[in-house]
């Protein structure tokens, strides 16, 4: 089972592992999550934001996870939570047309929620009963009764609406009868009456002749056809989530220093609104990001208010461009000395995303600013902004909905409370907004350029200049199988005589692919408004790449451990093979020096070929600076915003399989991660 506590160095660190051990689950149960989804959503896009949401959702949680609790189960009960979410939203009747969705899933379209969900888990996921009513938190009664109506609303559409008469109160039985669960006296009780009732004798026939067509529809789940690359673009956005958030711990810097940044640029370049609105504004926002879009009417002040609780959510101003919506707000609790902060993935819902905002792209993550004069001021305001996704057209209402705020700490780190680790407190609640917004113009400028970073090249395609940020954009190639880059980190922009620091919020993969062997990534950088682009460059700082290099160790739970093998350069300890409930594999490698590897990619086979249906995974590690100075959390006390440009190295890994008793037959190791630092600056034409 993954585990249900994460060591102080995974929290500090971004244990890559950590998050890989879910995806790797998912990954192994990828074709029946993808049929389940295809239940409820009908475009790729879509399920791929399904599993986005449910991955990181399962990550998030399961220091929560009770141990007597199906790891399988509860998973399931997360899935079809934002699978019902985003139906909602836009699920197959907004979607794609009818007569394009497969016979069966068009047939569940027209079930009842309750019924759909009762059939999906009993014959599409094959959970028994007992699951499927502790994964819809119903009775099994209840589940034998959405069964019943289910199948009993499907043969009214296969057969035409011939109707079918059987005795009502032999009805309930149905279910247990066909699945061989009734008990032999209530058997053979039932079966009388069915020889003696010929409307009986037809109803159940025909009741059973639907079930059994339906489960010869759903019984080849493995088979399910799941797009190529889908899993690859899962995967590049949670690895860029994570490169955001260690990139935000190596190089936090106050966001009032930003601000000014922007506010001295925009001056800077003479971008003036006229005296009043400038003098206005300095007098009534005191957002001083807010206020100078304002000023230079680059944005809105909308002035909306919603109450829930004693607590006020303000929403002060909205900008919108091609590459994000910031929405600027205020929320104060009436009832308590406490400051809340909203986060997009946790609690703030854009009800009609899918209609008005464009997808090829993903929301801007931005910590709280605790260091701002206005948030230290009252201990029951805070003011903060969040990003959403950018708009389709120029003239949209956002209906933005609002069920859950985060309480800010200012005892924990801001990074802890942002990415949803540590005691975080919640205030619950209902807050409904209409943003009437009005996207802003940018200025796209056609780049022609390539490098190469360890071998791999890396195109430039597009500079973008908007009011809220400058967005390079740029594609990986990865036909090599070998070798690729995850994705990389840069420095600045040099645009002109200007140098623009990244946003180490900013930079993330795209949606669309522009051809079959390039995944291609947005980088933002400062503003660069009202500046004309002539000469570029761009400096990188550090890429972070994947190597294949298959190895097969075999484990023999009869002899003594530990024992070593050597892979990649290195001399890998196996510290411990412990069959039992769960099985544990223990391996370890200290020695970090010149190691080539920073993580491994490690999967386990039982006797049977087969892997584990899951495989939980909770390592220790040290970080290593630039200059390869090693910090152990364990041992030393240091300021991890003072290291620079850390790595992180796992020394211990801990497998724990969920099958219980499990013999491990080997290790299959696939390939590895490693950082490799840059200083290159490489210059960029237009074309």
């Amino acid at each position: 089972m993954i585990p249900t506590k994460i060591d102080s160095t995974f929290i500090m660190t971004i244990n890559e592992k950590g998050i890989e051990s879910v995806v790797h689950w998912f990954e192994q149960h990828k074709h029946s999550l993808y049929a389940l989804g295809r239940f409820y959503l009908t475009h790729q896009q879509q399920i791929e934001e399904l599993f986005y949401q449910t991955i990181l959702n399962v990550h998030k949680e399961w220091p929560r996870l009770k141990h007597d609790t199906s790891f399988d189960m509860w998973v399931t009960s997360l899935f079809i939570q934002n699978c019902r979410e985003l139906s909602r939203d836009h699920g197959p009747q907004g979607g794609e047309e009818n007569d394009s969705r497969p016979e069966l899933l068009q047939a569940f379209d027209q079930l009842k929620e309750d019924e759909k969900e009762a059939m999906i888990l009993r014959y599409v996921k094959g959970s028994s009963q007992e699951e499927a009513a502790k994964i819809l938190q119903i009775s099994e009664d209840q589940i034998k009764g959405h069964l019943f109506s289910g199948i009993r609303s499907l043969r009214e559409q296969t057969e035409s609406g011939e109707s079918f008469n059987g005795c009502i109160e032999y009805h309930k039985n149905y279910i247990d009868y066909l699945e061989r669960t009734m008990e032999r006296p209530k058997r053979v009780d039932f079966e009388i009456h069915i020889y003696h009732c010929e409307k009986c004798q037809e109803d159940l026939a025909t009741f059973q002749d639907v079930r059994l067509s339906l489960l010869n529809h759903t019984d080849r789940m493995e088979d399910v056809h799941v797009p190529p690359g889908f899993m690859e673009n899962v995967k590049g956005r949670l690895v860029e989530r994570e490169n955001q958030r260690r990139q935000k711990n190596k190089k936090r810097k106050k966001v009032g220093v930003v601000f000014a940044s922007i506010f001295t640029v925009l001056m800077g370049i003479g971008f003036l609104t006229g005296f009043f609105p400038n003098l206005y504004y300095t007098w009534t926002e005191e957002d001083e990001q807010l206020r100078t879009f304002l000023q230079r009417d680059l944005g809105q002040r909308v002035n909306l208010e919603a109450e829930s609780d004693g607590v006020i959510v303000k929403i002060k101003g909205v900008v919108a461009d091609d590459i994000q919506t910031l929405v600027f707000y205020e929320i104060e609790d009436t009832n308590e000395d406490n400051q809340y902060f909203m986060n997009y993935d946790d609690g703030v819902i854009v009800e009609n995303r899918y209609k008005i905002m464009n997808h090829d792209t993903y929301p801007k993550y931005f910590p709280p600013d605790l260091e701002s004069e206005v948030n230290k001021r009252q201990k029951n305001v805070f003011q903060g902004k969040i990003s959403l996704l950018p708009l389709n057209t120029d003239n949209e209402t956002i209906h933005l909905k609002i069920n859950k705020l985060l309480k800010i700490d200012r005892a924990s780190s801001v990074a802890d409370q942002y990415w949803g680790y540590g005691n975080n407190q919640y205030q619950t609640g209902e807050w409904n907004f209409e943003i009437p917004v009005t996207k802003q113009s940018s200025t796209e400028y056609a780049l022609s350029g390539q490098t190469e970073i360890e071998g791999i090249p890396v195109r430039f395609e597009k500079l973008i200049v908007a009011p809220t940020a400058t967005s390079l954009q740029y594609s990986i190639n990865r036909e090599q199988t070998e070798k690729r880059v995850d994705f990389l980190n840069f420095d600045n922009l040099g645009v002109n005589d200007k140098i623009l620091k990244v946003d180490m919020f900013g930079g993330v993969p795209m949606n669309t692919q522009q051809d079959m062997n390039w995944y291609t990534f947005q980088a933002q950088f400062d503003t660069l408004i009202g500046e004309t682009p002539k000469d570029i460059s761009v400096q990188f700082t550090s890429a972070y790449l994947t190597y294949e290099d298959d190895k097969r160790i075999p484990l023999d739970v009869t002899q003594e451990y530990p024992q070593t093998f050597e892979y990649a350069g290195s001399t890998i300890s196996i510290d411990k093979v412990e069959v039992g409930m769960p099985t544990t594999i223990v391996i370890s490698n200290h020695e970090v020096k010149n190691r080539a590897y920073e993580s491994l990619h490690i999967n386990v086979v039982g006797e049977d070929e087969h892997a584990p249906s899951s495989m939980g995974m909770e390592t220790e590690g040290v970080l290593v600076d630039k200059n390869g100075v090693i910090y152990d959390s364990n041992t030393t006390s240091f300021s991890y915003d003072e290291i620079e440009e850390p790595r992180h190295f796992e020394t211990v890994q801990i497998l724990r399989l969920d099958a219980n008793n499990m013999v491990p037959k080997r290790l299959d190791i696939s390939g590895y991660n490693t950082t490799k630092y840059l200083n290159d600056v490489v210059k960029i034409s237009l074309e």
